[in-house]
């Protein structure tokens, strides 16, 4: 299954431009849960924003890279994962939000890199139900042909560069202790990875409670910047 365009064969180059913050994921439109935590008093230094996006990291990787990877592994399984996907996330916000940046990576990928692929490729993404991000981000980046633990690392990375950006915006720290705290935490998702990184879909666990208590009453806050 080989879908690399002759012209930029080296993965690596692919990979930047799928996390450049220019690439329209949509994914800086949400905090997961943090915005939430912080205007209800929960974030009120930059320790404790340090301690939620740590939370964050192994709460990703025991509910959502194992859904990446399988769906890697086997991305004709892409509807299955995404239908099961929909049902560990009860939480309607982090449902929504999942939805939201899964079709416009969809969206994004398909128009941008796929799009003059053979029938037969497309015939694998065949119109999951939902677009869930973490089973949509493994079949696309598997068709692309990158590699696996790049691919893990990749998701990671965004999930993290998002909570630091989201806390710049808030107003939690500075841009420069934002890319502090994100140098800080690169070994704690490295670590995250290394263990997370072989589970099974019968491995999905809720390990961080409050993020679903958090991102679930962002619908809830009398004023938002974000959508979650």
């Amino acid at each position: 299954m080989s879908t690399r365009h002759e012209t930029n064969p080296n993965p690596a180059w692919l990979a930047w431009q799928l996390v450049d913050s220019a690439f329209p994921t949509g994914g800086f439109a949400h905090s997961g849960g943090l915005e939430a935590a912080w205007q209800q008093g929960e974030i009120r230094s930059r320790t404790d924003l340090e301690l939620f996006v740590s939370m964050g990291l192994r709460q990703i990787g025991r509910s959502s890279l194992p859904f990446v990877s399988t769906a890697f592994q086997d991305p004709g399984r892409l509807r299955e994962l995404d239908e099961r996907y929909d049902a560990c996330m009860s939480n309607h916000v982090a449902n929504r939000a999942s939805r939201l940046q899964g079709r416009a990576l969809w969206n994004g990928v398909t128009k941008t890199f796929l799009g003059s692929k053979p029938m037969t490729m497309t015939e694998i993404l065949a119109n999951p139900p939902f677009y869930h991000l973490a089973p949509v981000f493994g079949t696309l980046t598997r068709l692309l042909d990158l590699e696996r633990n790049m691919v893990s690392r990749m998701f990671l990375f965004q999930h993290l560069r998002g909570w630091v950006a989201s806390g710049v915006r808030l107003g939690i720290v500075g841009p420069m202790e934002g890319q502090g705290l994100q140098f800080r935490l690169g070994p704690q998702a490295e670590d995250v990875l290394t263990r997370c990184l072989r589970l099974t879909l019968d491995d999905v666990a809720q390990v961080a409670p409050l993020f679903e208590m958090w991102q679930g009453s962002q619908d809830r806050l009398y004023s938002r910047l974000f959508q979650s």
